[in-house]
């Protein structure tokens, strides 16, 4: 009996509470409204670009060499000297060849002298022809003489072919040079070439007088701009890549031939919508954003996505300008719930960001 009384007092007791309990929703807690950070969807300027690495050389380059085996009797030039074209650098012993052009310019005046004193004694035909034709014949004979006594004369002066930059000296005077001995070199980087591989997919891209920018370690931050000038005719059937030379004006003389450089090949630029890539939601093989309405309510929209590079992507379709696009707090919502916008920072970057294909 006392169980039974028990069991009923206990019941009563839970009946009791129960009845007493509020309504479910007035236990259930206010759920907070989420922040989240939106960006406007805006045009920017875009760049589609190959990125390579390229080496630079000289706009024309030599190695100066003697023609003729001769002693170096004066050095016209210092290390690293900038010299113009034409410019005196070494002068070789001449003293020789000196005497054979002025041997052979005797004989050209004696010779013609002859020729102008028997002229008017052909005419009256005291003198046969065939004299005066004697004598043209050593004239022209003697002319020969004093332009190869002239040219080896020449040789022994070595002279710039092109205004540039010296380089080291390696004869001293007193020395005997020989063709092949290197004297110093001789470059013309008043403009750099850069020479890059592009590989073979991008060949429909690329045209002459495409603009080129290049970065080099030496000169961290600072774009040096240029131009496609040719475009190799054969591809490396190994790399499978084509070279492509672009000049790049240095009238400051900064760069050097062989430094390595950072290329980037503009393809197109033109204006499109784009947003961070931390805006984009992918789903299977599909790609959506979530956008913020007037009454500040999460939408979800499916896009269509174009080029993308370095966080950045360009939305073809789905987006429209000027929309609030979520691209911080997304787990935090989901779509129909009311949120509150805080405005993202807009950097300077934005501007010109360049882009590639979506993988």
């Amino acid at each position: 009996m006392k169980k039974i009384i028990i069991i009923l007092t206990l019941l009563v007791v839970g009946a009791y509470l129960y009845f007493q309990q509020p309504p479910a929703e007035q236990v259930k807690k206010s759920r907070p409204i989420p922040n989240v950070v939106v960006t406007k969807a805006e045009i920017q300027p875009i760049r589609d670009e190959v990125e390579a690495l390229g080496t630079s050389k000289a706009n024309e380059s030599i190695t100066v060499t003697p023609k003729v085996t001769e002693v170096v009797t004066e050095v016209n030039f210092n290390d690293g000297e900038l010299v113009q074209k034409g410019r005196l650098l070494v002068q070789l012993q001449d003293s020789e060849q000196l005497a054979r052009v002025t041997v052979a310019k005797v004989k050209v005046k004696d010779h013609q002298r002859e020729l102008e004193r028997i002229r008017t004694l052909v005419t009256s035909q005291t003198i046969a022809e065939l004299e005066r034709d004697r004598l043209q014949t050593l004239i022209d004979t003697a002319k020969a003489e004093l332009a190869q006594a002239q040219s080896a004369l020449k040789d022994r002066r070595i002279s710039a072919p092109f205004s540039g930059a010296l380089g080291l000296r390696q004869v001293s005077v007193g020395a005997l040079v020989s063709p092949g001995n290197a004297i110093t070199t001789l470059d013309d980087i008043s403009v750099i070439k850069l020479d890059f591989s592009v590989p073979e997919r991008f060949l429909q891209a690329l045209a002459l007088g495409k603009q080129v920018e290049a970065t080099a370690v030496a000169f961290d931050g600072e774009v040096f701009e240029g131009k496609v000038v040719s475009i190799d005719s054969r591809i490396n059937p190994k790399t499978r890549a084509v070279i492509v030379r672009a000049k790049i004006p240095n009238p400051k003389q900064r760069l050097l031939p062989g430094m390595l450089m950072k290329v980037k090949l503009i393809k197109t630029s033109r204006d499109a919508l784009i947003l961070p890539e931390s805006a984009i939601i992918p789903i299977q093989d599909r790609h959506y954003v979530y956008v913020v309405n007037d009454e500040g309510v999460i939408e979800q929209k499916q896009v269509s996505l174009g080029l993308r590079k370095r966080g950045w992507v360009e939305i073809i379709d789905g987006v429209v300008l000027n929309e609030h696009v979520v691209i911080r707090g997304l787990l935090k919502v989901r779509p129909g719930d009311k949120v509150k916008v805080t405005f993202s920072e807009r950097f300077s970057f934005l501007k010109q960001a360049s882009v590639e294909p979506v993988v």
